[in-house]
């Protein structure tokens, strides 16, 4: 009798693993061992996944350490998956809070030249804002991070067709990228760092890439209020691949960005056409609105960078030579917060902030009006399988993926 109770209450917290036993593939009434019995690979881990994604996540009311994550509950997706928010803290006196619903980071509290914390990051209070058509507020961008022309490439010389959600082009993975995916998340802790590792499978076919990705993204918010971003993937199958990271900066917390003074290494950036997609010209900064060789504020050339709505969505082609070249550095004169960018990554997009429009209201009631915001997206080139001029972004199978980029606060 108690051994039925235990069982009974294991199958009420994990349903997963009793859709197993009622398909017969868990427990047998003859064998009550789990090593005996005639469990299916498949079943045994969509057990798994179910339970680790259905548990209530665990909330703690006392006040956080220096160094600690917590976890709790944000919430409950259509399917009635639980969803969780993570807040890391670390010995510097930065926040970060971080959900395993597309990887979103919902808030960023970095303290300013005298010491007062604000949230530099735009995004909403709950999971019911990221769950509506939202800008990619702080979402982790896959399986192809920016525009791919018309939704098709060809590869291995078969064509491949994408759903158009931007216009006549594909967008940062599909109609359900990895930014609308629930990840399974772990903590990490170190002396110096805390973290999430975010894991997902992303399916032969899932938004018509090809090819089983198993994606693993890494987030550490070390001791020198350095934020790493380790991506790592592997594939069964020729897919391209373009992970990035789609956060909406303002570091005065408030207002619009244009008075944040920007410096990109990069003398080159794509020319794009009416879609946004690259002609496949790199052409020279200088003399041009785009220069940012030396920095300068963001407003100063805002207009004449054109663009409808006006503003920047382009592409640079960083100069850097590794990871510990300074690619970007942006600085909020008056708060005195300064941003600086470390990546591996050929590029990174500049986006300012064009298509806020003041329809959107975030966290504690703010409307985010143009310009209140600005993106920089480590990555690839836009549309690069279908520009063979670009560095590819083909992973093939035997392939690991692994890109790094690091966001530093000053």
């Amino acid at each position: 009798m108690v051994v039925s109770r235990i069982k009974f209450a294991f199958f009420l917290a994990h349903p997963g693993v009793f859709a197993c036993k009622i398909a017969g593939k868990l427990f047998s009434a003859n064998t009550p061992a789990v090593a005996g019995q005639a469990m299916t690979k498949k079943c045994a881990l969509e057990a798994i996944r179910h339970s680790l994604l259905s548990m209530s996540c665990t909330k703690k009311e006392a006040m956080q350490q220096p160094g600690t994550i917590e976890k709790a509950d944000f919430g409950v997706m259509p399917d009635s998956t639980k969803v969780c928010i993570y807040t890391l803290l670390n010995h510097s006196g930065i926040t970060m809070k971080v959900t395993n619903y597309g990887g979103i980071i919902t808030s960023l509290m970095v303290p300013d030249k005298n010491g007062v914390a604000a949230d530099i990051m735009l995004g909403y209070d709950s999971l019911s804002g990221y769950l509506t058509k939202t800008p990619y507020f702080g979402a982790l961008i896959g399986r192809y991070g920016n525009r791919i022309a018309k939704g098709k490439f060809t590869l291995d010389g078969k064509e491949y067709t994408l759903a158009l959600n931007d216009g006549p082009n594909h967008l940062h993975g599909g109609v359900k990228g990895f930014d609308k995916v629930v990840w399974e998340a772990e903590e990490i802790k170190t002396d110096s760092s805390v973290g999430i590792k975010l894991h997902h499978l992303s399916k032969d076919g899932e938004e018509g890439y090809p090819g089983n990705l198993d994606v693993t993204v890494t987030y550490t918010l070390n001791d020198d209020n350095s934020l790493v971003f380790d991506y790592n993937a592997t594939t069964d199958k020729a897919t391209p691949i373009n992970l990035t990271q789609h956060s909406y900066f303002n570091l005065a917390g408030d207002g619009d960005i244009k008075s944040h003074e920007l410096m990109i290494s990069a003398t080159k950036y794509n020319v794009v056409d009416s879609t946004l997609i690259p002609t496949g010209e790199l052409r020279d900064v200088k003399g041009t609105p785009f220069d940012f060789t030396i920095a300068k504020p963001i407003g100063k050339d805002l207009v004449a960078a054109g663009g409808k709505p006006i503003g920047y969505d382009h592409n640079f082609i960083l100069d850097t030579k590794g990871i510990k070249d300074l690619a970007v550095r942006v600085v909020e004169p008056t708060s005195g917060r300064t941003m600086e960018v470390y990546t591996d990554q050929p590029g990174i997009q500049f986006y300012s902030g064009n298509f806020l429009d003041g329809t959107i209201t975030g966290k504690l009631g703010k409307v985010y009006q143009q310009y209140s915001g600005f993106c920089l997206e480590t990555q690839h080139f836009p549309d690069s399988p279908n520009q063979p001029a670009f560095p590819s972004t083909t992973l093939k199978p035997g392939e690991k993926y692994h890109t790094t980029t690091i966001y530093k606060f000053l």
